[in-house]
């Protein structure tokens, strides 16, 4: 069978799943999806993942007692209840959400199948979780993300996984198999039986970061992201929760951060806000963590705290990148314990959830220290051991809570700060060639996403006004960005961070994220400035970098757009229709 299986696929996989699995045989046959199907989970592992499945197991965190506060049971979620959970949101979406691919075939020409006489029905999906399934390399950090599936041509249906990991997976790749049909009330079909995928991701850290701070992004838009994001099989979300612009985080210990660093009241998300968005993030697989960018970015702080701030309320340009300038002071013996403060009510809340925590650490500007009465000083030297006595605060309380560390790479290649190893640090400055290989080469594990490959914000022009006064204002046609060009789907796609990094090191490459930055997104677009572009990162961290985009990428991925916009997603256009119709014909 599996001979004709594999024929089949070469001659028939036009469009189909999207992130690509590691192995999709099938064959040309129609079952239809039971509107009654029903689940039956067995499972030889226990019966509760104390979120662990959701976590590398370098990053893991087993509540086996209470640490500093953060309650064992908290986060906790049993197998059984995430599979059926997740089940019935796969079923919901292929009965209600399905489409009708007719653009993806010629005009009249018939693609769908008959709907009288008999139908074969898929009445039961059966998922067997075993850890001991041989799935997957038991060396690799990523098995419990493994899954495969079998769908026999009678009808027949199994979903085998290492964990409940595997199965949010499995349960995704299961809907998009599915069509709706044009007749009215036909109900839905795949034209892929027999079939086997057999898959696991290349990266175990797939993610997304939002920037929330800069413009109002309510958590109702970001849960609808993290179910985007779980249909394409991303898993990590990193919140920018907080700019020099505005603190729209609540953190009731220091309650005046929030109500007089947000924009508005209304602009505020409360405690219960940011833990319905991580309990969301856990049920769709998508561990949410959260950046404190720190000690630049500080500008909203000063706004509760102006005595904690240096460089505020001061023409902008010289002391930062963008308005409004101001930085947390170095040397103040007030600062430690503001957080202090901070960090001890906020982590102990998100590490029920999430394994992680971001401290940012980028862009720190020397010139801001000229204003600060506890340093006045610009040079690297003198500023350098604050900066790591700062950093060393920050991790020790991070660590206290059983937090894996993110900060961005300027603490390392610029500041040369001595870290531990266990930390996690975050490319993005220009190839990402040289930024991995200096943070490589020191022995820290890292995060890629190169600004030239994957800011989704970037080439939508510049948000900084001429000043009309200034005849050499540096802000002239054509109005561009400092990181444009657009990045479009084929660019991001096409983007290899790993190629030029030896095998023995990629080990610490541990996963990518793309960014979406603030300055011009809010609700309103959100959608469209992240998808389809995200989708085609998502196959990058999930099937391996290093693939060129052709005609067979573009039909994957504009079927997945189909699929997202019937989920209520406002993702852009992947292709236009008349090439979709016309295989082959947009070709050059």
């Amino acid at each position: 069978m599996r001979s004709l299986l594999w024929h089949c696929a070469l001659v028939t996989s036009t469009f189909a799943l999207w992130p690509q699995p590691k192995q999709f045989e099938h064959g040309s046959s129609t079952l239809w999806l039971s509107p009654n199907v029903q689940l039956v989970h067995t499972s030889r592992t226990a019966t509760s993942h104390p979120l662990e499945w959701l976590w590398t197991t370098v990053e893991k965190v087993i509540f086996s007692f209470p640490h500093n506060g953060i309650t064992p049971t908290k986060g906790q979620i049993s197998s059984e209840t995430l599979l059926q959970s997740a089940f019935e949101r796969m079923k919901h979406n292929v009965l209600n959400h399905s489409f009708v691919p007719g653009k993806f075939h010629a005009r009249d020409i018939q693609f769908e199948p008959a709907t009288d006489g008999s139908k074969r029905y898929i009445e039961q999906l059966a998922i067997e979780e075993d850890t001991h399934n041989g799935l997957a390399d038991t060396e690799r950090l990523d098995k419990s993300e493994a899954y495969a599936i079998e769908v026999s041509e009678d009808g027949s249906a199994v979903i085998k996984i290492a964990s409940p990991a595997g199965g949010l997976h499995a349960l995704e790749t299961f809907a998009q198999l599915f069509f709706a049909h044009s007749t009215p009330n036909a109900g839905f079909y795949t034209p892929y039986a027999p079939l086997t995928v057999t898959d696991r991701p290349a990266f175990g850290h797939r993610g997304l970061n939002l920037d929330i701070s800069r413009n109002w992004i309510p958590p109702a838009d970001v849960m609808r992201t993290i179910e985007a994001m779980a249909s394409n099989k991303l898993n990590r979300l990193h919140i920018h929760a907080t700019d020099a612009q505005s603190w729209p985080l609540e953190i009731p210990a220091l309650p005046d951060l929030a109500l007089k660093g947000a924009y508005s009241p209304s602009q505020i998300w409360h405690t219960e806000d940011l833990e319905a968005v991580q309990r969301h993030g856990t049920n769709y697989g998508v561990q949410v963590f959260v950046e404190i960018d720190l000690p630049g970015h500080t500008t909203s702080i000063g706004i509760a705290y102006p005595h904690l701030v240096t460089a505020k309320d001061v023409p902008w340009s010289e002391y930062a990148l963008e308005p409004p300038s101001g930085q947390l002071r170095l040397n103040s013996s007030e600062v430690p314990p503001f957080i202090e403060t901070l960090l001890t009510d906020l982590l102990p809340r998100t590490a029920r959830y999430s394994s992680l925590f971001h401290l940012g650490g980028d862009e720190l500007n020397l010139n801001a220290y000229m204003l600060d009465p506890t340093v006045n000083s610009a040079s690297h030297q003198v500023l350098q051991p604050l900066v790591q006595a700062f950093i060393d605060h920050v991790i020790s309380l991070a660590t206290s809570y059983c937090l894996t560390v993110i900060m961005w790479e300027e603490m390392v290649i610029d500041w040369n700060l001595t870290l531990p190893k266990n930390i996690i640090i975050q490319t993005w400055r220009g190839s990402d060639d040289n930024a991995l290989t200096s943070i490589l080469n020191k022995g820290y594990r890292t995060l890629f996403g190169s600004n030239a490959h994957w800011y989704l914000d970037c080439g939508h022009g510049s948000f900084i006004d001429p000043e009309s006064a200034n005849p050499d204002s540096p802000v002239k046609p054509p109005y561009l960005d400092y990181c444009g060009p657009y990045k479009n789907w084929r660019h991001m796609y096409a983007y290899n961070p790993v190629a030029h990094i030896p095998q023995s090191q990629r080990h610490l490459v541990v996963g990518g994220e793309a960014h979406l930055w603030g300055e011009l997104t809010d609700s309103v677009n959100l959608d469209g400035m992240l998808w389809p572009r995200l989708a085609a990162a998502a196959e990058v961290m999930w099937s391996a970098p290093g693939k060129k985009p052709d005609e067979s990428t573009t039909r994957r991925l504009a079927d997945m757009r189909e699929r997202l916009v019937m989920r209520g997603v406002g993702a852009g256009v992947v292709q236009m229709e008349w090439c979709l119709r016309h295989e082959g014909g947009c070709r050059l």
